[in-house]
């Protein structure tokens, strides 16, 4: 019991407390987490992800086997949560919403700081491969599900081409690949934003909570954040084997997969009218019991 409170305090609670105090300046100012969203989506995020790509020392197959255990592990759950509201012969357009909420995990604001706190840097660098995995998911698969039964490929590689964090893995990459470098003064301004993207992030989802509201759907609810918190690491896990994570990739990958439901999945149930409601209070739920989730995962990771 020590060793998990020891845990929690030094790898969720720091955490909590920067998201708490963007919670209260947003309660108190009234400030909107639109401004700050944007700042984060197209500044910070890609300047964390090329420095985290360009300084890694992962190989080519390192990357290969992330995203493909990425890919895999995220489709599997939304094939298993598919099979099941199948069978229970849910409305259209609250199996969207509950896909949505289950599929994706908070693996920028949350994951990222989490595993750098957990498990140092170079875990840190799969989690971004996770994270930019997930993004370009969510900017494609992500809008084909809000829009089901609709004709959205099309806008959604629309999406795709406008999400900065796809652009910035592509340069790096190319980076690698070549030996290139960035002049001194880039150089020092991406590796200064960067510096400053997880703080913001962990801010931001503070402020995204504090917009958001309660409302009902108990039993959709307690499966969605059941199958977000429980089920998602147990589907990563086999994964993480059939793949060959070892180390700090099976620690970042089982991590990122236990996260509670990524806060963007608010603004794409809102954009598409998909249950908002129901997705934001997905959010908010599973976010609040995630601690006594990820604390023994990380216990067990860390063994």
């Amino acid at each position: 019991m020590t060793d998990l409170l020891s845990i929690f305090a030094n790898n969720v609670l720091p955490i909590l407390l920067i998201a708490g105090a963007g919670f209260l300046l947003s309660k108190y100012s009234g400030l909107s987490p639109r401004p700050i969203s944007q700042l984060a989506f197209y500044i910070f995020i890609p300047c964390l992800l090329f420095k985290l790509l360009t300084t890694s020392e992962l190989s080519g197959d390192d990357i290969f086997r992330m995203v493909g255990f990425t890919l895999a592990s995220i489709l599997a759950l939304g094939a298993l949560v598919g099979l099941v509201t199948g069978i229970l012969r849910l409305d259209k357009r609250m199996v969207s919403a509950l896909l949505l909420a289950i599929m994706f995990s908070n693996s920028g604001n949350y994951g990222l700081s989490l595993n750098l706190f957990a498990f140092g840097e170079k875990a840190l660098a799969y989690a971004s491969l996770y994270f930019a995995t997930s993004i370009v998911l969510i900017n494609t698969l992500g809008i084909l599900i809000a829009k089901l039964g609709q004709a959205g490929l099309k806008s959604a590689l629309i999406g795709l081409l406008k999400t900065p964090v796809l652009y910035a893995v592509l340069l790096a990459l190319s980076f690698n690949l070549t030996g290139w470098e960035l002049p001194p003064p880039l150089h020092r301004t991406v590796f200064l934003l960067a510096d400053g993207t997880i703080p913001l992030m962990i801010v931001l989802m503070g402020i995204q909570l504090q917009h958001s509201t309660w409302v009902g759907h108990v039993r959709a609810l307690s499966f969605s954040t059941f199958m977000r918190l429980i089920a998602a690491p147990l589907i990563a896990l086999p994964f993480s084997i059939l793949f060959g994570l070892e180390g700090p990739a099976r620690q970042a990958g089982i991590t990122e997969s236990s996260l509670p439901t990524a806060v963007i999945m608010t603004v794409v149930a809102t954009e598409y009218g998909v249950e908002p409601s129901f997705v934001t209070m997905a959010v908010i739920a599973s976010t609040l019991i995630s601690p006594f989730t990820i604390t023994p995962i990380i216990a067990l990771l860390g063994a």
